[in-house]
C-alpha cells in the first residue's frame, strides 16, 4: 500500500477541522484533510454564537464569510429570544459582560462549511472529498491512516499528528473505543426548512427564537431565519413525547399547531425541503486526546442543540489546539492535558450547567423572570452568546452554584 507523508492529518472538513487546517496552515505546516463527503452537503447546527467570530478571525477565515453572507442568505444575528406562551424575552447579545463580538450570522451549514473549506484550501490546505477512512494507528510516534477513495483503490498517510475533527460521524472514537455513554438522556429532533413567508411585524428576524412547548417543559422547538425568506424550525423531546405512528413531517407539523405563537408565524409557511430527524445525538468519550492525536468539536462530545453550543465549541477545540501541535512540531514538549482537555472541558462545562438546567425548569425560571437585573442578564447573555470560557464572568467562574441561588431567587421572587 502506498504510503505518503504530511506534517498534520485531518479527518473531516467541517468547521472545526477546516479552522484548525488553516490556522496550521498559516505557520507553513503542511496538512491534509480527509473528508467522507462532497461539499456542499447538508448539516444541522444553523444559529451561530458571536464567539464564533473570534475564532474565525485567528483562522483569517471571517472575512469570507462576511463576503460571501449576503449572497448566501446568511442572517445578521444579534441575539436570542424566548417565549414560553406566556412571556417573550429578549437577549441582546452586543449588550453582554464579556469583551468580544457580540453579532454573528444565521447560516445555511452546507454553504457555510464550504465557505470555510473552500477558505482553508486558499491558504494551502489539502482536502481530498470522497475519501474515507478505513483504519488508524496510533501506537507509533507518528500515526497513520489507512484511506479508500471513491474508486476503491486504498492508500496510507502518515504524519505527526492527527486530528479528528470528523463531527458525528466519530471515527477516532469509534476506531480506538473510546465512546462513554452521554449524561444527557436520550432526545429527538425533527427539522427541516420553510418558505416561513412570516409577515408578523414584530418579528425579529436578527434572533433565533426558542420557544417551549405549552404542555412539556423540557419540549422546545427552534426557529432560525435566514435573509431569503426561509428559516430552519425543528421541535426537540425525549421520545415518548412522539407519537411514532406519525412520519417525520407529520410529527413536526403537529407540534407546530400546538405552539401558539408558532401556529401563527407560520401559518402560511410551506416546506422547502424533506423532515429530517435525528435521534441521541448527545455523545461523550473517555478521553480527549493521546499523546498524537486530539478529538475536536462533537468527535469529542456534543451536548444539545438547545443554545447552539456545538460550532463554538467545535472551532474553540480548533484554536485550542492549533498553537499547541505547532510549538510540537517545533520540538517543544506540550501537555494536551492541562492545555488543551481541561480548558476546552472548562467551557463545555458552563454550557452543560445551563443545557442541564433548561431541561430541569431552573434556567427557564430565570430567563422568564419578570424583573431582571441587567447586570446579571448581561452575564447570562454573555454566556448565551458563547463566551463560556470567559472566567471574569461570576455565572462562568462558578455556573452551578451562582446558576442554582439566582434560580431560586426568581422563583421565589
Amino acid at each position: 500500500m502506498k504510503t505518503e507523508t504530511v506534517d498534520v492529518i485531518i479527518i473531516g472538513a467541517g468547521p472545526s477541522g477546516a479552522v484548525a487546517g488553516a490556522m496550521l496552515a498559516r505557520e507553513g505546516i503542511k496538512v491534509l484533510i480527509v473528508e467522507k463527503e462532497h461539499f456542499p452537503r447538508f448539516s444541522i447546527g444553523e444559529s451561530l454564537l458571536p464567539q464564533c467570530m473570534e475564532f474565525l478571525a485567528q483562522a483569517g477565515l471571517v472575512d469570507q464569510v462576511t463576503e460571501q453572507a449576503p449572497s448566501l442568505a446568511f442572517q445578521f444575528k444579534n441575539g436570542a429570544a424566548f417565549c414560553n406562551q406566556v412571556h417573550d424575552i429578549e437577549f441582546d447579545f452586543t449588550q453582554k459582560f464579556s469583551t468580544g463580538p457580540g453579532t454573528t450570522f444565521q447560516v445555511k451549514r452546507a454553504d457555510f462549511d464550504k465557505v470555510l473549506a473552500d477558505g482553508a484550501e486558499a491558504q494551502g490546505v489539502e482536502i481530498r472529498y470522497g475519501h474515507q477512512v478505513l483504519a488508524v494507528n496510533v501506537a507509533d510516534d507518528q500515526p497513520t491512516i489507512d484511506v479508500q477513495d471513491e474508486q476503491g483503490n486504498e492508500y496510507q498517510v502518515q504524519g505527526q499528528f492527527l486530528l479528528d475533527a470528523s463531527g458525528f460521524g466519530r471515527v477516532l472514537p469509534r476506531l480506538l473505543d473510546l465512546e462513554t455513554p452521554s449524561d444527557f438522556p436520550v432526545r429527538h429532533s425533527f427539522f427541516a426548512h420553510f418558505n416561513d413567508q412570516i409577515t408578523d411585524p414584530s418579528f425579529d428576524r436578527d434572533k433565533i427564537l426558542i420557544t417551549v412547548h405549552p404542555q412539556y417543559k423540557d419540549v422546545w422547538y427552534w426557529l432560525i431565519p435566514f435573509s431569503d425568506g426561509t428559516a430552519s424550525v425543528g421541535v426537540v423531546g425525549e421520545p415518548a413525547r412522539f407519537d411514532p405512528s406519525l412520519t417525520e413531517q407529520q410529527t413536526l407539523l403537529s407540534f407546530i399547531e400546538q405552539a401558539d405563537n408558532l401556529k401563527a408565524l407560520l401559518a402560511q409557511a410551506t416546506l422547502a425541503n424533506n423532515v429530517r430527524t435525528i435521534k441521541g445525538y448527545s455523545a461523550n468519550v473517555s478521553r480527549l486526546h493521546g499523546n498524537n492525536f486530539a478529538l475536536l468539536g462533537n468527535a469529542g462530545e456534543f451536548l444539545d442543540p438547545v443554545f447552539s453550543s456545538g460550532v463554538t465549541i467545535a472551532l474553540k477545540s480548533a484554536s485550542l489546539i492549533a498553537p499547541l501541535i505547532v510549538r510540537k512540531l517545533n520540538g517543544e514538549s506540550i501537555d494536551l492535558e492541562n492545555d488543551y482537555a481541561k480548558p476546552l472541558k472548562a467551557g463545555v462545562d458552563c454550557f452543560r450547567t445551563f443545557v442541564t438546567a433548561w431541561y430541569d425548569g431552573r434556567f427557564q425560571d430565570v430567563i422568564f423572570y419578570g424583573q431582571q437585573d441587567q447586570q446579571v442578564k448581561s452575564m447570562i447573555s454573555s454566556i448565551l452568546a458563547g463566551y463560556a470560557w470567559d472566567i471574569e464572568n461570576p455565572y462562568v467562574a462558578q455556573s452551578e452554584r451562582r446558576l442554582n441561588v439566582l434560580a431560586q431567587l426568581c422563583k421565589n421572587g
